[in-house]
């Protein structure tokens, strides 16, 4: 796996041509109150129930507030087969200090 600090993330985004799937880990309540554009919600939990929907060549960069859930959940895909994964280290909370000040903090 991977591993990207928020401001790395956001300079390779703008350098994609084809987008990776930005799956945000975090619950509900969490993805409302902020969340990177562009990015999907699949909590935690839900994230075996939804395996057969993904590609495992696909490019996934996975979120969450910090960083340690994200980390978990790119263990656990890579241990299903997925080869391209990479997480967000420090999470939504770097993103807002290190990318979009204007996002809300929790």
């Amino acid at each position: 796996m991977r591993r990207l600090s928020a401001s790395e993330l956001h300079t390779y985004l703008q350098n994609q041509t084809e987008s990776p799937l930005l799956l945000d880990v975090r619950e509900p309540w969490e993805f409302d109150y902020c969340h990177i554009n562009g990015s999907q919600l699949v909590p935690m939990r839900q994230v075996p129930a939804i395996l057969d929907q993904l590609h495992r060549e696909q490019e996934i960069v996975v979120i969450c507030h910090h960083g340690i859930r994200s980390r978990q959940i790119g263990i656990y895909l890579e241990t299903q087969g997925f080869s391209n994964v990479i997480n967000l280290e420090g999470g939504v909370e770097d993103w807002a200090l290190q990318v979009d000040p204007n996002m809300k903090r929790y």
